[in-house]
């Protein structure tokens, strides 16, 4: 804030030096321009000595002239000046041009031009900068965790829209740290639980095995009905551990989608418009095969962020040559491929690599969870879609589903 006061004062500063310059110089004309008629009077001097007569017509300044036998020679009401031309004396009307007018309209513009600039810089103080300084805060507090900071509304149109993003950001983080929070919970909870269960059968399990070891059962009954006990304590300890399996290998996040309809060229310019210039920089050929326009009917956003997986995948785990996207209709469906060059998969992990945490062997020395692809068929199977992976002469070819409106 202190910088733009700063800046709004040189500003201001500015333009009155620039005023003040202007003044001067415009005084300094008129001086010149004053002295314009003692020109002409002496070049009317010259002419009637030359001709002993004058044209008034090339002399703009003079509007009259009067000989010595005139009545009045000294005698006038406007400007003039007594010149000896020809033998005689002659007096020469002139007219000075009142320069005042112009340098008070001047500095009236002047005036109105700083006094709009002020206003101007005012309203920026007031609508943009201050609120901003108000807001500038929101998002450190936000990425430390605090989440109940004050988030004021603002009713200006530059800013309406970014304070109620804000909120809906604020708003995802809550609801995010509560679903953490609540399955940190419920990971203790079971933790907890399944160390009880099993500590039961398992120490049935040791007596069981320290009784055997010591000999203690002497009738053969007793020791094949220990060595059961224990076959039967395993089992339950197996059966808890394919729990704790089943239970790791169900989903952990949780996906919301929100039916709609697009049109297919808004979701591919989105793309295009974000990838485009950064594949460019990079030197990777980035081709968009020509498309019919449709409607779509699946959740916009989410169709987006599939699209996006995709093409940061061809980013990460192709050559760098070249990516495309493809398009073809089939059965009522919208099939978009997105392609990269210089695939290392090789065609048996195409079943493995839509799985949660599964990455293909090209993904070595390259950072990520392998999990795009998996949100990826999640997203488009709640969309009523499908998603499938190939292999076509050394590109990898993923392709999205789409069910047209």
């Amino acid at each position: 804030m202190k910088a733009y006061r700063w800046l709004c004062i040189a500003a201001l500063l500015c333009f009155i030096a620039a005023a003040a310059v202007l003044n001067v110089i415009m005084i300094n004309s008129r001086s010149t321009d004053s002295g314009a008629y003692r020109v002409e009077a002496k070049r009317l001097a010259e002419e009637i000595n030359g001709t002993g007569t004058f044209d008034l017509s090339k002399y703009p300044h003079i509007t009259g002239v009067y000989g010595e036998g005139d009545l009045g020679l000294y005698t006038s009401d406007e400007h003039y000046v007594i010149i000896d031309a020809g033998g005689r004396l002659w007096r020469a009307e002139y007219t000075v041009s009142d320069s005042y007018t112009g340098i008070v309209a001047v500095n009236c513009c002047l005036g109105g031009l700083i006094l709009l600039t002020a206003v101007l810089l005012l309203y920026i103080r007031r609508n943009i900068i201050k609120p901003f300084g108000r807001l500038n805060s929101v998002p450190q507090e936000l990425a430390k965790g605090n989440l109940a900071v004050e988030l004021p509304e603002e009713r200006s149109r530059f800013f309406g829209k970014f304070t109620w993003g804000v909120n809906l950001l604020r708003e995802s983080i809550e609801d995010s740290r509560k679903k953490e929070i609540t399955l940190q919970r419920d990971k203790k909870l079971l933790l907890l639980s399944l160390s009880h269960d099993i500590k039961t059968p398992l120490s049935a399990i040791k007596l069981n095995a320290r009784a055997l070891e010591r000999g203690l059962y002497k009738d053969e009954e007793k020791r094949l009905e220990a060595v059961r006990s224990i076959n039967t304590r395993a089992d339950e300890i197996e059966h808890f551990v394919t729990e704790i399996t089943r239970a790791a290998g169900e989903d952990f996040m949780t996906f919301e989608v929100h039916m709609g309809e697009v049109y297919l060229s808004q979701v591919i310019s989105k793309i295009s418009a974000r990838y485009a210039p950064q594949l460019e920089m990079s030197g990777t050929e980035f081709a968009v095969d020509r498309y019919d326009d449709c409607i779509l009917s699946c959740d916009p956003d989410r169709l987006g962020e599939c699209l996006q997986n995709l093409v940061e995948n061809a980013i990460k785990y192709g050559d760098g040559r070249r990516i495309g996207i493809s398009f073809d209709k089939m059965d009522g469906c919208q099939l978009i491929t997105v392609s990269d060059t210089g695939c290392r998969l090789e065609e048996g992990e195409l079943t493995q690599i839509f799985e949660s945490f599964r990455r293909g062997r090209n993904a070595e020395g390259v950072k990520g969870n392998g999990l795009g692809l998996f949100i990826c068929k999640r997203l488009m199977s709640l969309m009523g879609g499908e998603v499938f992976a190939e292999i076509q002469n050394g590109e990898f070819r993923v392709t999205l589903v789409v069910k047209l409106a």
